[in-house]
């Protein structure tokens, strides 16, 4: 079985939850955040939808400097809508899906590295890029997420098994 045979299910099933978590998102509270330090919702949404588009850009580059010396840094997303969100999000996991689909396992092996103002920040091969930096990332702010909708009285959706409010 090829890397990419390996990590689509996975892949599709984290997508799916966090579609899902995406679709509960209140359009009316885009503004909210817990704490000061936190992120509002609707960024936070919007970075979920942003991230799946990394896996994109691990395949086909080398390297993303997000902050690169004599440019602009990279200008995150904050989409104005949950149907924007979903839109973002359905575009990249496409993108995304077909990358992984179309990845050698060659590919995925080749390092790959995040930098910023030009210094590395890591360097690891792609396919741990993927898990460690993409879906773990998606993961870590699909929990988050989950968190927010908890707090604003928005029914969490059933993603491991069941939720307080789904079983």
């Amino acid at each position: 079985m090829s890397l990419s045979q390996s990590v689509l299910p996975e892949f599709d099933r984290e997508m799916s939850s966090t579609r899902k978590t995406l679709e509960r998102l209140p359009d009316d509270k885009f503004g909210w955040k817990p704490h000061e330090k936190s992120m509002p919702l609707g960024r936070l949404g919007s970075h979920l939808a942003e991230l799946c588009g990394w896996i994109k850009t691990t395949l086909e580059t080398e390297s993303l400097d997000f902050m690169p010396p004599g440019a602009p840094p990279y200008q995150p997303v904050t989409a104005p809508s949950r149907a924007a969100v979903l839109e973002m999000f359905d575009q990249n996991v496409a993108d995304a899906r077909a990358a992984i689909s179309a990845a050698s396992d060659e590919q995925w092996l080749v390092p790959w590295s995040l930098l910023a103002g030009g210094k590395t920040i890591f360097t690891m091969p792609r396919i741990a890029v993927l898990r460690g930096m993409v879906m773990n990332h998606v993961i870590h702010h699909r929990g988050q997420l989950t968190v927010y909708l908890r707090l604003n009285d928005i029914p969490v959706p059933a993603l491991y098994g069941p939720s307080a409010d789904e079983s």
